[in-house]
């Protein structure tokens, strides 16, 4: 009962009011997993959770989709890193700086940590937040998409020490599994309202509501906030084309106002992968389009509440979050 009524307060889509889209679909498996009704998997211990991690992996890896997948990212991760760096040296420079590329063979390294390693001086730092990932015990293409983002981390030479993660699907068995990965599981619902402070950051939200975007942006609602973020979840140009225009800018004012101000590449559709990253793009926000934004776009600053917002795809904080489980041995 209690994973019951965990799955029901995911951020994901529940008892739709009108068609949605095939984004919403995978989600949907997997709070009926959570809920142990059929074709749910059957509750595991940590280390074979792990292992199917690693298998997860080691399919995404040598797919199309990965290699597609990561020409896209690294497009728009070279034109970010050119807009972070062009006030220090020349495009050159940046891109020598930018760690595009794996230092192992990803279908060969093993699922644990990996060992930090010192940039190189004046190499660009990413962090990452993710946050929407699901249940990834009992659900394959959860799986995926955590095995997407370690395989995402590896390329951008990210530590994982140095990405955070989040979803109030987490049980203490999966807090404790990301522990062991060596990914950082937060404490507390930030209802995606996460700084950037100042750093630039990664923010890998596969099939996310709408108003964990919104609260994302709110957060980071200024020209040099916004020229740090990158964001791979749903498609913007697809959240427009579903929501109602006036839906849109009451509820979602964020997103409404951004989608002028930002480029966005669409991850390949591949048939293997369609249920796990279809309507999947990755966005960042070029400060030549920022800057031609209307002024009084920045002056508007009003934290979301969603008060009269009926079919409210996020959960708002909760007083108490799971204990975290122990997970040395493994």
């Amino acid at each position: 009962m209690a994973a019951a009524a965990a799955a029901q307060e995911a951020w994901r889509a529940v008892s739709p009011r009108r068609r949605r889209s095939a984004a919403r679909r995978p989600k949907r498996r997997e709070a009926a997993a959570a809920a142990g009704t059929p074709g749910a998997e059957p509750e595991v211990d940590g280390g074979v959770v792990l292992r199917r991690i690693q298998e997860a992996r080691e399919d995404l890896v040598i797919s199309d989709f990965w290699s597609s997948a990561l020409e896209t990212i690294t497009g728009c991760l070279r034109k970010h890193v050119e807009q972070l760096r062009a006030p220090e040296g020349p495009p050159s420079a940046a891109l020598g700086h930018l760690h595009l590329a794996a230092r192992r063979v990803e279908a060969d390294a093993g699922p644990g940590p990996v060992p930090a390693e010192a940039p190189p001086p004046g190499a660009c730092r990413f962090k990452s937040v993710c946050y929407g990932v699901g249940s990834f015990a009992s659900c394959a293409s959860a799986r995926s998409q955590l095995a997407f983002l370690l395989l995402l981390l590896e390329r951008c030479q990210i530590p994982r020490s140095h990405c955070w993660v989040y979803d109030p699907l987490f049980s203490r068995l999966e807090i404790a599994v990301l522990n062991a990965l060596g990914l950082v599981v937060l404490g507390e619902n930030e209802e995606g309202k996460r700084s950037v402070c100042g750093e630039p950051t990664i923010f890998y939200m596969p099939h996310c509501g709408t108003a964990l975007y919104n609260n994302l942006l709110w957060r980071n609602w200024s020209v040099d906030a916004l020229s740090k973020v990158v964001i791979v979840g749903n498609s913007f140009r697809g959240l427009e084309d579903r929501l109602l225009t006036r839906i849109l800018h009451k509820h979602y004012p964020y997103v409404a106002k951004i989608l002028t101000g930002l480029e966005e590449l669409a991850f390949p559709q591949t048939p293997r992968y369609m249920d796990v990253f279809n309507d999947t793009s990755i966005h960042w926000f070029p400060v030549e389009k920022l800057m031609q934004l209307p002024m009084d776009t920045w002056v508007f600053r009003e934290e979301p509440d969603y008060q009269d917002c009926e079919d409210l795809e996020i959960i708002r904080k909760k007083t108490e979050e799971p204990p975290r489980a122990d997970l040395s041995s493994l």
